[in-house]
């Protein structure tokens, strides 16, 4: 079973990187064309470039249409795509610095609720995510610029929430596994603390 969580937990934190990847290429491609559009704009381009200026601008040169849009849309889905990977492995920041001190057996009780909290909380925001894209789809709501359906971020974000919800559930029951026979089940793969 860890396989397949820690599997499913990879390949989201994938599908994130490459979607963040893009939404990196679409800002910079964005504020390279406001820039050259800017300067193609400047009298100073124009009296040295004449009338080639321009034929730039006439090609379109600017920012992208609703890079905005995309990367508000993008932004929350990669985000929930990573937390599963972040979750298995252990790779939330922690601050240790009174429960170092405290017994293993106290320090497994005090991780216990916070995977137990995190997954609910996870679940909460699934749900939430959910209520709102029905909210979107029923109402046909769209995006100002590019007109493309709300409710599009919505199930992407509702996905990536959903992984991360099962993936926080599955390390919270981990945990009170480990609470209760006293021994390390889910080894931590994460940066140390």
């Amino acid at each position: 079973m860890h396989r397949f969580m820690m599997g499913l937990a990879r390949a989201m934190a994938m599908v994130g990187g490459v979607v963040l990847t893009a939404l990196i290429l679409i800002t910079c491609v964005s504020v390279l064309g406001r820039t050259l559009n800017t300067i193609l704009h400047s009298g100073l381009s124009e009296a040295l470039l004449g009338g080639f200026a321009k034929t730039l601008l006439d090609t379109g040169i600017g920012p992208i249409l609703g890079d905005f849009e995309l990367v508000e849309a993008g932004i929350a889905f990669t985000i929930f795509a990573f937390l599963p990977l972040c979750q298995i492995t252990g790779g939330h920041a922690s601050v240790d610095i009174f429960t170092s001190r405290f017994p293993l057996r106290v320090n497994r009780f005090i991780t216990l609720v916070g995977e137990v909290l995190f997954a609910l909380v996870l679940a909460l925001i699934a749900w939430r995510l959910n209520a709102g894209m029905q909210s979107k789809m029923l109402y046909g709501e769209t995006t100002f610029l590019l007109q493309f359906p709300i409710w599009w971020a919505y199930a992407a974000s509702f996905a990536s929430a959903c992984v991360a919800a099962f993936v926080s559930v599955y390390v919270a029951m981990m945990r009170l596994g480990e609470f209760v026979t006293n021994r390390e089940l889910i080894v931590q793969e994460g940066a140390e603390h």
